[in-house]
């Protein structure tokens, strides 16, 4: 950079901070970019890689509250619950089952669909010129049952898919099993979403747009943020262990963390810290040609290049909690029921904090009473997904550009 000063600094390097960060040097900005992390090698780089325009179906779902003591109580279950925990975490999980009420799922699918359309044709546009187009592939995302009848094309969520535009096809269990050989016999028939896309390698992403983001003038710094205040004569302060800075616009896109650095400013964002795991073995003797989805367990695998990572599991125990190595041996033992033939000798573990809402919206835009302050976090499960329109947005935001659009519904004090 030709300046000391940037225009703009994003604290966060994950994959919503790569992308804004590219999105304001698309607009001519200067663009610093802090994390504690190298880029994109924390929560982004645990995900299942999938890029998805039509994850437009928000989590909390009519019904949804029948379903949530069984998964709680199955050991292998998609949800977990620390029981001492259970008092933080209970009023987010209320406002969470209120979010998913037949009148609101509606405007909220139609607020995802805003910031996932565009997703890989956005990614294509950020890899330009890197000469690893590559790493994004064509796929389809397959979800397979176990009992038939319950791949309906017609049920709410795929409805509400198709509503977008997505292009659903069922298949029984002998075309499954021809496009995927190594799933288990178990599953008896599938939903295939198409016009889809999956990254080989989301921790490989994240390092090449950073160097793209550094080869184009920004400077990315590695700095633990501790606090963050408005500067007397406008603009925003950033202190951290080793340095502090000053910057005339501030972009919070820190995940889970941007919560906590915003309550000593008297901002409360509902936020829980949803740790996800995943595990990737290393030779796993067979593959998968697209992500598959296991629809009674709700995990998805997909082959990558580090080896075939299983991955969806979300446990709610806090942002200090250690590790529950329970979870991980779940993992294993799931794989090994939807891949008979799996080699489960060899694998890597990991486990992040996904940030999350009651309501399936991130956080975008200037928060209101705090001019230069704006938000992009919260994006739960789909932060890969929404990664290059949340940046856009805010782009916009930070050059004073009217992208002419609604974003209301992710308004950081609307709850």
């Amino acid at each position: 950079m030709s300046s000391n000063e940037p225009d703009v600094t994003v604290l966060g390097a994950g994959i919503v901070g790569l992308c804004t960060a590219l999105a304001l040097q698309e607009k001519g900005l200067r663009v610093h970019l802090i994390d504690r992390d190298d880029p994109g090698q924390a929560t982004s780089f645990g995900n299942a890689g999938i890029i998805s325009p039509w994850s437009v179906v928000p989590q909390s779902m009519p019904g949804l509250w029948k379903k949530v003591p069984g998964w709680l109580l199955d050991p292998l279950g998609p949800v977990t619950i620390k029981p001492s925990y259970l008092p933080q975490v209970a009023g987010w999980g209320l406002r969470f089952l209120y979010e998913g009420r037949s009148t609101r799922i509606g405007p909220i699918s139609e607020a995802m669909d805003l910031l996932n359309r565009d997703c890989i044709a956005l990614y294509r546009q950020h890899l330009q010129g890197t000469g690893e187009e590559e790493i994004i592939r064509n796929s389809y995302y397959v979800h397979a049952f176990r009992n038939p009848a319950e791949a309906d094309p017609d049920s709410t969520d795929y409805l509400m898919r198709r509503d977008k535009g997505a292009d659903i096809e069922r298949i029984g269990a002998e075309e499954l099993h021809r496009l995927e050989p190594a799933l288990s016999a178990e599953f008896q028939a599938a939903l295939l979403i198409k016009g889809q896309a999956r990254c080989l390698s989301p921790g490989r992403l994240g390092t090449v747009l950073a160097a793209k983001f550094q080869k184009q003038g920004g400077l990315f710094q590695r700095l633990s943020i501790k606090a963050i205040l408005p500067h007397q004569n406008g603009g925003w302060l950033y202190n951290g262990l080793e340095h502090s800075g000053w910057t005339p616009k501030l972009v919070l896109a820190m995940g889970v963390w941007s919560a906590e650095l915003l309550k000593p400013l008297g901002i409360k964002i509902p936020m829980q810290a949803e740790r996800g795991y995943h595990v990737s073995f290393t030779a796993p003797g067979v593959s998968l040609n697209h992500s598959v989805m296991d629809m009674d367990m709700k995990f998805v695998a997909s082959s990558m290049e580090e080896g075939l990572r299983v991955a969806g599991t979300a446990e709610f125990a806090g942002l200090d909690a250690p590790i529950n190595q329970k979870r991980l041996e779940g993992l294993v033992r799931l794989a090994s029921g939807m891949l008979p033939d799996l080699q489960s000798g060899q694998f890597s573990t990991w486990s992040g904090q996904r940030p999350s809402l009651p309501d399936s919206l991130p956080c975008i835009g200037e928060i209101p009473g705090f001019p230069d302050l704006i938000a992009a976090f919260g994006h739960s499960h789909y932060g890969l997904m929404m990664a290059p329109k949340t940046g856009r947005l805010v782009a916009d935001i930070a050059s004073n550009t009217s992208a002419n659009l609604d974003l209301t519904p992710f308004n950081p004090l609307r709850f």
